[in-house]
């Protein structure tokens, strides 16, 4: 509702156009990787496009929220991945149809710059596949495809860190993060390629595969105990107590247990040197972001409408514009909060409108 209503100040109605008051109103946002300090600018675009990445966060929040759960039912794993595909597709939205029309440069690590932007939809794309994972490995799929699932949730979350490594410091924490899944995920796709060897009789491979399960494992567990000295904006956890990554070390140790014994015993086959390939695509389960389509315009924006206002040239877009409104309204104090029915009994209020 808020961005049709945002709508006229982007476009003119009924016309592919930009609105002439698309530079009238100086908009503020914090990111979150750069503190409290607000970015402010004169462009609807922009407040478009920041107002749009708030929500994806409160989807991303709530899927975390539930999935924090020690015993989370079908229908709440449900919730988590529509949560998750939900923001992935916002994301995408900002991506193709609000980044290529800011009309000015976004700050380094600014939630609106194209790498993290990028990372977001990426990071909510692998999460939302975890789920599948979760469901697969439940189900007892086949070892294969929880196998080529895993290694695809594992190449998601290598890639959103790389699209994060040319921000440095101020991103590392999240980099920590992305690199911590992408290992977990890592150890996943080998243990399950391990068991679909065994039952190939390919038991000298199968041990392999394991054994480099067992390598990711403990590369993930020293991960995490980086993860939790580096400093940043997100809480501190521990991921070594999520059930994603306690129930991972068990599920190694009896393959590899069944795989050296019926080795020694049976097959007899040679280790190789190299863990075996990982199946390159799953044909099942792969996760893609829900299409979020541009609101419509409210209704309250007509060509009458839009003509009745009268914008003045002084507050055409300039950059000095906005410095100069920042210096002005710098110290605003916050705006309260007031009830939908304490704006309609107040004659002040009910007939305005105030974007902050």
């Amino acid at each position: 509702m808020y961005l049709s209503l945002l709508h006229g100040l982007l476009m003119v109605p009924g016309e592919n156009t930009p609105s002439k008051m698309q530079h009238s109103v100086l908009f503020r946002w914090t990111h979150s990787l750069l503190g409290s300090t607000p970015q402010l600018q004169q462009d609807s675009m922009y407040e478009a496009a920041s107002m749009s990445c708030n929500v994806a966060f409160w989807y991303m929040k709530h899927a975390s929220l539930i999935a924090s759960k020690d015993d989370v039912t079908m229908e709440e794993a449900k919730e988590v991945h529509t949560s998750l595909r939900k923001a992935a597709g916002i994301f995408k939205l900002i991506e193709c149809e609000f980044s290529p029309k800011l009309t000015e440069r976004q700050m380094e690590a600014g939630d609106l710059d194209p790498r993290v932007i990028s990372a977001y939809l990426t990071q909510c794309t692998a999460e939302a596949q975890e789920v599948t994972v979760a469901r697969a490995v439940e189900l007892k799929h086949n070892p294969s495809l929880i196998s080529a699932l895993a290694n695809e949730t594992f190449k998601l979350f290598s890639d959103a860190a790389r699209t994060l490594d040319s921000l440095g410091d101020v991103a590392s924490q999240w980099i920590k993060y992305l690199r911590l899944k992408a290992v977990v995920y890592q150890a996943y796709a080998y243990c399950f390629c391990g068991e679909n060897l065994l039952g190939q009789d390919r038991c000298g491979e199968a041990v392999r595969a394991l054994q480099e399960s067992q390598s990711c494992y403990n590369r993930s567990i020293e991960l995490c105990k980086e993860y939790a000295k580096t400093k940043g904006p997100a809480p501190k956890i521990h991921p070594e107590n999520h059930s994603f990554f306690k129930r991972l070390a068990p599920k190694i140790r009896m393959i590899l247990e069944k795989c050296e014994r019926e080795n020694g015993f049976i097959y007899h086959q040679k280790v190789p040197d190299d863990p075996p390939e990982l199946e390159l695509k799953a044909t099942y389960g792969l996760v893609s972001p829900n299409e979020v389509p541009l609101p419509n315009p409210s209704p309250l924006w007509t060509p009458v409408s839009y003509s009745a206002f009268d914008t003045p040239k002084s507050r055409a877009k300039d950059p000095a514009n906005s410095n100069a409104a920042a210096k002005v309204e710098g110290n605003l104090p916050p705006v309260p909060e007031v009830t939908m029915s304490q704006t309609s009994k107040d004659p002040k209020t009910s007939s305005g409108c105030i974007l902050q």
